[in-house]
């Protein structure tokens, strides 16, 4: 056994080489399982007001029952489209339990880019923090959205001060007291509460749900480019929930049985944080410190002076930010054990900063969408920065093959390809893209290109994809470049990803003008209102033409090698 799999024999003592995953039908019945056992306990507390197991539990109960109130049928998509409060941490069980399907949407998305998503994944509803109703505004008629949640900021935290109404006067691009949506066709707007209120004098009708039913549309660039949601089902997300709990569970026991916290500063419509600090979370009894605004550095570091924290996910930016501040520096550490990276690559000059400051190693890991997300992590148990993704987690198979699909010797570069009940379904709706991803014997394709060394630690040593990794985000080319080149001005375009210090990478913008007056500014804004904020171009550089194959086809490795 071992043979095959050399990272075994290199597990820690108390991690199990396999998890049974049979143990849940289904991710309520897991959740379920916590609301009960720490009813008493909080789940969650955003800007200092709290929330309970016990309390998720009955709001859940109740907006669930409210959906399935509006005649949702079974396995209907419901968009979430938030930052992280306290409404998200109800939103999720009451959608999955009333048998409906999550879709998570970036709050932060330009209407182009939300109308793909809703249309995409055929969502019927939606619950949206009212301080971002004019991107629904402009797309709802072209979707088929029939019920709007409206969540709005006072909504179950009391006043609103602090990093909440920061985050909404950047980011929004104006205030919404009022939806104006239009009602026609049977659309309805319901005010969260009120929502829950109705619900409250609702009966909650509990569908049997199995491992194969659909859990969450999780949105990615897949290999193409083209945003699609990487079907994600309750065996997947109570495989990986029950994979992560074997892995950090020995480091967090060393912490005894009270309560403990976990920051939740990466966005939980981000499938990381989703399954790692809100799901995994949950499972052991968490409780969520919601960061609704990570880039407020001061605020953040505020809110963390009055916590003792136990659990923090990451990814390289954000660890090195921290890392650097004067004030964070003089926080309580004392009782993290466990500074966990993903997303993107930890660089090693943050990995030793973080541990200098706070006495606890950055442990990387990896994972994607399509595993739920994570497949490897290096040990917790060791204080050293390794330089790579670690070991294939329980229940977990990593094999490095080459372009016909051979298995590569230890040492030998391949593309990085998963296998185990983390692995998604398949991309929503496209059996073309998810055959291009899957192998017979069921491995993921990951593009990702790697070598296992005899221990079964993977490295990264190049993206066989074309994508760029932005603070821990997947930028497809594909997609900036078929927007820019609807731009009148351009002839054509191509986007590569450079190398930048604050996020790892940074999307770079080679353009051939069909307009000889195009300027810069104007191709900018033009992104702007396009794009969201990490996929915009940080770097435009106007060229004659653009280098090409003999067949035409734009040779982004020669731009990506000049840039």
């Amino acid at each position: 056994m071992t043979a095959s799999k050399p990272w075994l024999v290199n597990y820690p003592p108390s991690v199990p080489p396999e998890i049974d995953c049979t143990r849940y039908d289904s991710v309520p019945a897991l959740m379920e399982e916590s609301f009960r056992k720490y009813a008493q306990r909080n789940a969650a507390m955003c800007m200092e007001r709290p929330i309970t197991f016990g309390e998720v539990d009955q709001l859940s109960t109740a907006l669930g029952a409210w959906l399935q109130g509006k005649g949702l049928q079974r396995g209907a998509r419901v968009a979430i489209m938030m930052p992280n409060v306290l409404q998200y941490v109800v939103a999720i069980p009451a959608v999955l339990r009333a048998g409906f399907v999550v879709v998570n949407v970036n709050p932060l998305y330009t209407p182009r880019e939300l109308e793909h998503q809703l249309k995409d994944s055929g969502a019927e509803a939606i619950i949206i923090l009212e301080n971002f109703a004019n991107t629904l505004q402009e797309v709802i008629t072209k979707t088929n959205v029939k019920h709007v949640v409206v969540a709005a900021m006072g909504d179950m935290l009391g006043q609103v001060k602090g990093a909440l109404v920061n985050f909404v006067v950047r980011h929004a691009k104006k205030m919404v007291p009022e939806f104006k949506l239009p009602l026609d066709g049977g659309r309805t707007v319901t005010r969260f509460n009120a929502a829950l209120s109705e619900g409250r004098r609702l009966t909650l009708k509990r569908p049997q749900l199995g491992p194969q039913d659909i859990a969450f549309l999780q949105y990615t660039g897949g290999t193409t480019g083209v945003s699609k949601g990487a079907t994600l089902s309750h065996r997947n997300i109570v495989a990986n929930i029950l994979q992560s709990e074997a892995w950090f569970k020995p480091m967090l026991d060393k912490l005894g049985e009270r309560p403990l916290t976990v920051v939740c500063a990466l966005p939980l419509y981000h499938i990381f944080a989703l399954t790692v600090c809100y799901m995994m979370g949950a499972r052991l009894g968490m409780m969520n410190l919601l960061i609704p605004n990570p880039r407020d550095i001061p605020g953040f570091v505020k809110t963390l002076q009055k916590h003792r924290v136990n659990m923090f996910p990451a990814v390289n930016t954000l660890f090195n930010a921290l890392a650097n501040d004067a004030e964070f520096a003089k926080l309580d550490f004392s009782e993290l054990v466990v500074s966990n990276g993903g997303g993107m690559a930890v660089q090693q000059a943050t990995a030793e900063k973080w541990l200098k400051v706070t006495g606890c190693p950055v442990v990387e890991g990896y994972g994607l969408s399509e595993t739920s997300p994570v497949a490897t992590s290096n040990r917790l148990d060791l204080a050293e920065f390794t330089g790579t993704i670690g070991m294939p987690i329980p229940s977990t198979e990593v094999s490095i093959r080459d372009d016909e699909g051979r298995e590569m010797p230890l040492g030998e570069p391949g593309e990085i390809c998963i296998r185990g009940p983390q692995v998604m379904v398949g991309y929503w709706m496209r059996p073309d893209e998810t055959a291009k991803v899957m192998t017979s014997d069921g491995y993921f394709r990951s593009g990702d290109v790697g070598v296992m060394d005899e221990r079964g630690y993977v490295k990264i040593v190049d993206r066989k994809k074309d994508m760029i990794l932005v603070s821990g985000f997947n930028v497809y080319p594909n997609e900036i470049e078929q927007v820019v080149n609807l731009h009148p001005g351009v002839l054509e375009c191509a986007a590569v990803g450079v190398a930048d210090a604050k996020s790892g990478e940074a999307v770079k913008l080679f353009v051939v003008k069909k307009d000889p007056t195009l300027a810069e500014e104007d191709l900018m804004e033009y992104c702007r209102q396009n794009f969201t904020a990490y996929k915009r171009p940080k770097y435009v550089e106007f060229r004659d033409d653009l280098p090409k194959t003999n067949v035409g086809k734009i040779l982004r490795r020669e731009l990506r090698q000049a840039a």
